[in-house]
C-alpha cells in the first residue's frame, strides 16, 4: 500500500437546486467565503487557480488546480491538481430529493515532505481531518446558498 496516495469521496445532499448548486461550486474564487478551511484562491489565469486550505491539523496544503472539464449540462466540474498533492478532484451536481447531490471525489498523491514522513502514523489523522473539512464545507455551502 502507498500511504501517501488517498481516495476520498464525499456525499452532500443539499436543500437547493442543482443549478444554484452547481453555480457555487464552480466560483471557486468564492470559496474561503463559505467555506472556513479554505484558506485562500489566487487565479492565475483563465483555468488556474491556487488554492491553501488548513483544517484542524496545524498544516496548510497549497495546489494549484486546473480546470480540465467544465460542463453545467451534465452538473460536472473537473480539475487537475497539482503542489502539494498531485491528482485530481470532480464534483457532480445532481438532482436529488427534493434538493441536490453533490458528490465530490479526489484522488491524490501527497507531496508535502511532512506528510510524507508521517504517512503512515498519521494516516488515521489526515483522513479525520479531510472529513471533518468536508463536513464543515457543506454547513458552510448550506447557509451561503440559503444567502444568495
Amino acid at each position: 500500500m502507498d500511504w501517501t496516495h488517498y481516495r476520498f469521496l464525499s456525499l452532500w445532499p443539499l436543500p437547493a437546486p442543482p443549478a444554484a448548486v452547481y453555480s457555487a461550486l464552480e466560483r471557486v474564487e468564492d470559496y474561503p467565503r463559505w467555506w472556513p478551511q479554505v484558506r485562500s484562491v489566487t487565479r492565475l489565469d483563465d483555468t488556474t487557480g491556487l488554492i491553501t486550505i488548513r483544517s484542524l491539523l496545524p498544516y496548510a496544503i497549497t495546489f494549484a488546480a486546473r480546470e480540465v472539464r467544465r460542463d453545467p449540462a451534465a452538473g460536472v466540474l473537473h480539475s487537475e491538481l497539482s503542489g502539494d498533492v498531485d491528482g485530481w478532484a470532480r464534483w457532480t451536481v445532481t438532482a436529488g430529493g427534493p434538493g441536490t447531490l453533490a458528490r465530490y471525489e479526489q484522488v491524490v498523491e501527497v507531496n508535502k515532505p511532512l506528510l510524507r514522513r508521517l504517512a503512515v502514523p498519521g494516516r488515521p489523522l489526515f483522513r479525520a481531518n479531510h472529513r471533518l473539512m468536508m463536513r464543515s464545507g457543506r454547513r458552510g455551502l448550506v447557509a451561503y446558498l440559503g444567502a444568495v
